[in-house]
Parts: C-alpha cells; structure tokens; sequence
C-alpha cells in the first residue's frame, strides 16, 4: 500500500479543520497563524510517525511471510526425499 502521502494528508486535513474553527471563534489573524503552524507541525510528525510504524509492521509481516515459505519448501523437500527412498 502506497502511504508516502498519508503524513501530507493529514496535516492538511487537521489545517482545513483548525481554518474553520479560528473563523468560527474570530480569533486574530498572528493567533490564527501561530495556532495554524503548530497544528500543521504537530500532524505532520504524527502522520511521520504513523506511516514509520506501519511501514515497520509491514516490512515484519513480508519478513514473516518469507521465512515461513521457506519453512514449508524445506518439509516438502525432506517428506518428498524420506517417499522415494522407500
């Protein structure tokens, strides 16, 4: 799964979403901006972080699933020599 955009899309959503609430409270405009910022900052390292974390737990699985498919060749292998012996 493709999730190098995952970070960018949240921070822009959690944007949108903080750009709706400071015109529904009437904050200033150096508040809106100052807010804006960190929230932009804050979402991107979570998004960062996110997207870290499941591209490890997939790398683990695909890691899993390799060794396990050579855990099954290598039965199939010593079941397949211990048949044509006898």
């Amino acid at each position: 799964m493709d999730r190098k955009n995952l970070p960018l899309i949240l921070m822009l959503t959690a944007g949108a979403i903080t750009c709706v609430i400071n015109l529904i409270r009437h904050y200033s405009v150096i508040s809106q901006l100052i807010v804006l910022l960190i929230v932009l900052i804050l979402f991107y390292v979570l998004g960062s972080a996110i997207k870290w974390t499941l591209d490890y737990f997939d790398a683990q699985n695909e890691q899993l699933f390799s060794n396990e498919g050579e855990v099954i060749e290598k039965e199939s292998e010593l079941m397949g020599g211990d048949d044509s012996d006898g």
